[in-house]
């Protein structure tokens, strides 16, 4: 559908993965999601994944297709892509996990990981807790008692709790880390990114690298950790599986991850319709 008057024009399309284009406890986004990543594409459309994975992570979940993750916001904005070139790296530098460490040590039920590429290891906290929130990352997870000996690209805070634990849990680590921000992308979890880094600072980098205003810009997310890109960018839009937070700073909203609303709305945009009312 069309809205009255002059459709807007977007030329860079960036949306969050998980219980936005891939449901949970799903493995791969949908046949759907991927040709219409490429009908957005063939229309002249910069399109990718802005997520809290690595994009090293990335890949499996479009089913190898590169095409989908040449241009990518990573690591909550610790890596940024645009059509294969990498425009922006920010590492997380080790005194300032080692803040975290002694915070997250000091809390009842809370722990951290840090990552080697794919490879995640459990520094502090309990394996059974972070079973309960990131199955496969409890799964894969070596125990250490060392942090990296360099900056790494991600890191990750969880507790045990629900979201008002969560929610207090993060409040204590931005209060009390210095050099850090912590956000909330699901229940129990937190990311971990440098001061000023996330997806919204992304979005700015990726515009500035194209050339083009922030209103040309469409993203879609469901989460906390979705709030910084929805502030920035021209069209933001919220899933309706969307946390209350995140439906509440949409700008635009539509359907249900799992009913492929994502996909349906790029395929209008890619066709110069307007999908977007309300």
């Amino acid at each position: 559908m069309a809205c009255s008057g002059q459709t807007p024009r977007i030329k860079l399309i960036m949306t969050d993965i998980d219980n936005t284009i891939m449901p949970a406890g799903e493995h791969q986004v949908s046949a759907r999601t991927v040709a219409a990543f490429h009908a957005a594409l063939d229309a002249g459309i910069v399109i990718g994944p802005a997520s809290g994975r690595g994009r090293v992570q990335v890949a499996p979940f479009f089913r190898g297709d590169e095409a989908c993750f040449a241009t990518a916001v990573a690591t909550n904005g610790l890596e940024v892509y645009c059509q294969g070139e990498k425009i922006g790296e920010y590492r997380l530098p080790v005194a300032y996990l080692e803040q975290t460490l002694e915070v997250v040590r000091s809390i009842p039920g809370a722990g951290l990981l840090w990552f080697d590429g794919t490879q995640p290891y459990l520094v502090a906290g309990d394996r059974d807790v972070l079973e309960g929130i990131v199955p496969a990352y409890a799964r894969a997870c070596i125990a250490t008692d060392e942090l990296p000996a360099e900056p790494i690209l991600k890191a990750n805070a969880f507790i045990d709790g629900d979201a008002a634990a969560t929610e207090a849990f993060v409040a204590r680590l931005n209060a009390e880390v210095d050099g850090l921000d912590f956000d909330i992308p699901m229940l129990g979890y937190a990311n971990i990114m440098p001061a000023g880094r996330n997806k919204g600072s992304a979005i700015r980098t990726l515009c500035d690298h194209m050339g083009i205003g922030l209103d040309e810009v469409a993203v879609f997310g469901d989460a906390g950790n979705d709030l910084t890109m929805f502030k920035v960018a021209g069209h933001p839009v919220a899933v309706a599986n969307a946390t209350p937070e995140a439906a509440a700073a949409a700008r635009w909203h539509i359907g249900a991850c799992k009913d492929d609303a994502v996909a349906e709305a790029i395929e209008a945009l890619a066709a110069g319709e307007w999908p977007f009312t309300a």
